[in-house]
């Protein structure tokens, strides 16, 4: 993979902590600089990790040494902080969604490739070897031809835990736009680009009470779709179908179920990087967990950027823009379809992403199938 990537952070809120577990067990990537516009919220990550700088959004954006920005601002500033890393110079990498919305997505990917550099973005759950056994299991032919899939994500709503859940229940919120990247994403992973869809959608309350914090006993306004399915035609012809909801209490369904033609696979929980994988074949009278067989062994957040550093160049990363777009509009299209009454073509494709190897990237240690990347770095 030849030397380090150089990765410098903007956003140092409450998930920064999961990347910085990764980074340091990874080889590939060394953090070099981070960045607030809480400087003290920068000052405080940079005393906690040797050999890393607190500068400002500027500075960073600025600096030599960064050779990619992993974007870790509120939603609302992915597209613009992406940008103006792209304008720099820099690869990034960015917490989903892509951007606000896919107008701002497109202009995010048609600027790296104007700049010649390389976009990725979370979710990278994908890489785990919870999907990636799944994917191999529907690759070597284990459930037959595939014919449909079931994504279910059920919670009475995340008021009842989170001291400051309003934006969940604002524009750019609800179930669908805060859960539905990893569903999407591990759905395209498994299945294949989407064509086409068609939503319905509820808002069953007008507003929420805080359950929990300072705020405990607070009213607060819900202006989105609390409650949202749809369904995803996939160019291979199997059919998906989403269930998300902040309304429902609890679902004994798996999170992604996966239905072939020989058999049906159970199929862990997207939001996690691992979970055991079931199968139930034609014939059969028992579910079988299958064994462990792709996938980053032990992986967590942030290992996404170390498969974009030994990306060959010329290709896409696995937890690539392209695929973090097309989940975009897949996930806006089921919406306006709930709105429209309308099946809504999808616009976008993306190559099914390639499989993960057995891998252990912490240690370097390849446990089977190869090398997790290409033969060069798109990086240099």
């Amino acid at each position: 993979m030849g030397e380090p990537l150089k990765v410098g952070i903007i956003g140092c809120g409450a998930i920064i902590a999961q990347y910085l577990a990764s980074f340091r067990r990874l080889d590939a990537i060394d953090l070099v600089a981070v960045a607030d516009l809480d400087f003290a919220r920068a000052q405080a990550v940079a005393e906690s990790y040797d050999g890393v700088r607190a500068l400002s959004v500027d500075e960073l954006l600025a600096a030599d040494d960064v050779e990619l920005v992993l974007n870790l601002t509120i939603p609302a500033a992915h597209g613009p902080i992406a940008l103006q890393a792209i304008g720099a110079g820099k690869h990034v990498y960015g917490e989903k969604p892509l951007a606000a919305t896919t107008a701002e997505a497109r202009l995010v990917l048609d600027a790296a490739r104007e700049a010649g550099v390389m976009v990725g973005c979370a979710p990278d759950t994908v890489l785990g070897t919870g999907i990636q056994t799944a994917r191999k299991a529907i690759d070597d032919g284990l459930i037959g031809a595939p014919i449909s899939a079931t994504a279910t994500m059920v919670t009475p709503g995340h008021e009842r835990w989170h001291p400051n859940p309003d934006f969940y229940y604002q524009p750019g919120g609800g179930p669908l736009l805060d859960m539905g990247p990893y569903y999407v994403s591990a759905l395209v992973t498994l299945l294949g680009p989407v064509v086409s869809v068609v939503g319905a959608a509820s808002h069953t309350r007008p507003t929420r009470v805080i359950g929990s914090g300072p705020r405990e006993g607070e009213e607060i306004p819900v202006d989105i779709d609390s409650h949202v399915t749809g369904v995803l035609v996939h160019a291979s012809g199997a059919l998906s179908t989403l269930f998300m909801s902040f309304d429902a209490v609890k679902s004994k369904s798996a999170n992604i179920e996966v239905h072939g033609s020989h058999g049906s696979l159970a199929v862990p929980d997207p939001n996690h990087f691992d979970g055991d994988v079931q199968l139930f074949a034609l014939g059969s009278d028992a579910w079988e967990t299958l064994p462990v067989s792709a996938g980053y062994l032990d992986s967590g957040r942030g290992y996404g950027i170390a498969d974009l550093a030994s990306t060959a160049a010329g290709s896409e990363p696995r937890a690539g823009g392209q695929l973090a777009y097309h989940a975009l509009e897949v996930m806006e299209s089921v919406l306006a379809s709930a709105h429209s009454g309308s099946t809504i073509a999808i616009a976008s494709t993306v190559a099914r992403p390639e499989p993960v190897p057995l891998v252990a990237l912490a240690g370097g240690v390849s446990v089977g199938g190869g090398p997790a990347g290409g033969a060069g770095s798109a990086l240099g």
